[in-house]
């Protein structure tokens, strides 16, 4: 260790290049892990927190939500410890004193069953005329409580009551309105009857009776069948896998390149009875100490981007993803010196002297 360390002390433009490079590539490789994962989110924030376990939607509808379409009355045929009523559609809002367009996704519930959401600033709705968003919007467009927004194409019109936070549906921020205010968006008429129309039934725990005509998806399934979330994750996966790989076998190959570089000094070390398992050593500690200060910079970089990314940039950080793709850099950054080391054991000190 201390000839490594030494070593780095005597060059340090060399292998502050070395860790620059490590740095930025380590830089990429989070910023995208943090936008893909931060649009996953995205689709799938406010099914997450349902905290359910399966929905229950038409045969017809192939899990989408949005194509099912059932009748509020089966609700009372559906058999489970716990369950709860959604109606869902696509919608387009304007705020009232400056006419921005914003993209929502509304969500009809009762607020007395569990679909509904934590309020973090206000308060739930408690008629047709309120509803509840999802913070974003105040982030984004200056939604703030007591505005009234209006629904494009209709006289409908909601006043914001509450916020909650981690509410995104399919990219869209989540509004929450009442069942009667659903059917007036949706089907432009006021009816909260029995016979009202929703989307699906949530349920958590063992559903014992499924109503005919009704099928019982898993939630994990439901997530996975949101239109474009399956081949946006599995395409960012692999890009960013990719990457990974080949960013770790660049460092190797500097590693080598800058251990090739050295080899009549180590033919010299050799020489004057120093062990090849010593400078082994020291090349594998070097490599350690230059790939975990450029991925420990490279993390702390990205950290400090996303405290200043606008809010309209998906981008969130998972420490769990953060800290196995650090390993698994310094782990292929590692195996690129075990080459190096391959290499010192074979110099001939007289010939490397020459």
């Amino acid at each position: 260790m201390f000839l490594a360390i030494n070593e780095i002390r005597h060059s340090k433009l060399r292998y502050a290049l070395v860790t620059g490079v490590m740095f930025l590539i380590a830089y990429l490789v989070f910023f995208l892990t943090g936008l893909a994962y931060g649009l996953a989110q995205d689709n799938r924030m406010a099914v997450d927190k349902w905290e359910a376990d399966q929905i229950l939607l038409t045969e017809e509808a192939n899990d989408n939500l949005n194509m099912s379409m059932l009748p509020r009355s089966l609700y009372d045929e559906v058999d489970a410890p716990e369950k709860a009523v959604l109606a869902q559609t696509a919608g387009v809002v304007t705020k009232e004193d400056n006419g921005e367009k914003v993209d929502v996704t509304f969500f009809g519930i009762d607020p007395d069953q569990f679909l509904a959401p934590n309020i973090i600033d206000g308060e739930m709705f408690a008629s047709d005329d309120e509803a509840v968003a999802d913070s974003s919007i105040e982030e984004e467009y200056g939604i703030s409580i007591g505005d009234t927004i209006k629904l494009a194409g209709s006289d409908k019109k909601l006043k914001i009551v509450g916020f909650t936070d981690n509410a995104r549906f399919s990219v869209a921020p989540v509004l929450y309105t009442s069942i009667g205010a659903y059917q007036e968006i949706r089907f432009e008429k006021e009816d909260d009857s029995e016979n009202a129309r929703i989307n699906a039934i949530v349920t958590r725990g063992k559903i014992k009776e499924v109503p005919d005509d009704l099928v019982a998806t898993d939630i994990s399934k439901f997530i996975n069948e949101l239109p474009g979330y399956n081949a946006q994750v599995l395409t960012f996966g692999f890009m960013i896998g990719f990457l990974i790989v080949i960013a770790a076998i660049v460092i190797g190959i500097f590693i080598y390149v800058l251990t090739m570089q050295k080899s009549e000094i180590f033919g010299v070390m050799k020489a004057q009875g120093i062990s090849s398992r010593y400078i082994a050593f020291s090349v594998i500690a070097q490599t350690f100490l230059l790939a975990t200060s450029g991925v420990l910079i490279g993390g702390l970089a990205t950290i400090g981007t996303a405290l200043v990314l606008p809010a309209a940039v998906p981008f969130q950080i998972n420490l769990l993803f953060f800290a196995s793709i650090s390993v698994m850099m310094i782990l292929i950054a590692m195996l690129g010196a075990f080459f190096s080391v391959r290499t010192i054991v074979k110099i001939d000190p007289l010939k490397a002297i020459g």
